[in-house]
């Protein structure tokens, strides 16, 4: 029996975000098809939660979560449903299986991506509150965000708005 109350859902029923990214367009357009390989399931959303964010996230083949970041505010946690992706940190490269989690503290600078470099589509529970004057860095990228009024406002490193 499939839930239809407005307190269960079945979460692949939950549409897609309709935007594949809130990043500026010079920075999507440079992800091209890796960030296209990517869909993401607002969970959270579609309950109306205000306090943290929860994403069901398909990972084609090639394709990546995010640009690879860090928080300042914001604790995240990824738990790998399905397929065996890279998780990559300030400390290497490791696989991922279906049943592990990795955590990510605010503030520790612990910058974080997952990739997907196999063949199969991977499926991961994204969990991270929303914490109000968050920012995000982007070590490997020329770009840093920060978390104003409910929503993202990206800059260059230099500070130059994008």
């Amino acid at each position: 029996m499939t839930p239809s109350t407005s307190v269960a859902r079945v979460a692949l029923d939950i549409p897609p975000r309709d935007r594949p990214s809130t990043y500026p367009q010079a920075i999507q357009t440079l992800l091209g098809e890796r960030l296209a390989g990517r869909e993401k399931r607002a969970l959270g959303d579609a309950f109306g939660l205000a306090n943290f964010g929860v994403n069901l996230t398909r990972l084609a083949p090639g394709a990546v979560s995010a640009l690879r970041h860090a928080h300042s505010r914001q604790d995240e946690l990824v738990y790998i449903l399905a397929g065996s992706p890279t998780l990559r940190t300030n400390e290497g490269s490791m696989r991922l299986a279906p049943g592990m989690c990795a955590g990510f503290k605010a503030g520790t600078g612990n910058a974080s991506q997952l990739l997907n470099e196999t063949g199969e589509d991977v499926l991961v529970l994204e969990i991270g509150d929303r914490s109000s004057g968050d920012e995000v860095t982007y070590p490997d990228d020329d770009l840093f965000a920060t978390f104003v009024d409910g929503q993202w406002r990206f800059f260059h490193q230099d500070g130059t708005p994008y």
